[in-house]
Parts: C-alpha cells; sequence; structure tokens
C-alpha cells in the first residue's frame, strides 16, 4: 500500500487534532482491533514492564489513563514523514519533543506504534 504526502498529512493532523480533543473515541478510530503499542511511558502509566500492550481494547484503557493524568495534554504537529506502509509523526508534546512510528494496514488503520521521546 502506498501513501502519499497528502494522505499522510491529513491522517496526521486528524490524529493530533483527535488527541488534543481529548477525546479517546476519537483517537482510538485510528486503530485496529489487533493495534499494538509500544511506549517507555506503558511501563510508568501502565504497570507493563515489557512497554508494550496489545489490542485496542488494553491500548484503550492505557490511553484513557494518560487523558486522566494529563489534563492539559496538546500535542503540536512538527513533521510527518512517510514510508512504506508507514508514517513517523514529529511533534511536541508537554514532555517535549516526541516521535512515533506508525505502521498501517490495508484499511489505512494503524496495526503498529512505537513512541520515542526525547
Amino acid at each position: 500500500m502506498a501513501l502519499d504526502q497528502a494522505f499522510a498529512e491529513h491522517f496526521a493532523a486528524d490524529r493530533i487534532a483527535a488527541w488534543n480533543s481529548h477525546d479517546l473515541a476519537r483517537v482510538l478510530a485510528h486503530y485496529s482491533d489487533e493495534f499494538e503499542m509500544s511506549s517507555p511511558l506503558i511501563a510508568q502509566i501502565a504497570g507493563e514492564p515489557s512497554g508494550t500492550l496489545k489490542g485496542k481494547q488494553q491500548v484503550g484503557e492505557y490511553r484513557a489513563k494518560a487523558l486522566q493524568l494529563l489534563p492539559d495534554l496538546h500535542f503540536e504537529l512538527l513533521e510527518v514523514l512517510v514510508g512504506v506502509n508507514s508514517l513517523t509523526l514529529f511533534y511536541q508534546s508537554p514532555r517535549g519533543k516526541a516521535a512515533e512510528v506508525l505502521f498501517l494496514g490495508p484499511n489505512r488503520l494503524v496495526t503498529k506504534a512505537s513512541a520515542h521521546y526525547a
């Protein structure tokens, strides 16, 4: 599945807007049911030492807790990079600069993601 810059920018803007709205259903709408997420914050917030969660429900619980802990959460999109079946979103977060690599399935929903923080 080829991704073009126009799709990538629209997807990224919609995803950042979903986060900034603090609407969990809107955030989760970008993920497949089998979604897998890896982040250094998962161990801290979800108590999962591996740093990886599997399944939209488990990731949803983690995301809900993160939104609760950070009521003023706001992201600013800085750059969108396009790969093969993947995007990298580079953004400013409350903790500093961050990047997420998002792998998309044929339905253009995120199947796997890995977050990185400065």
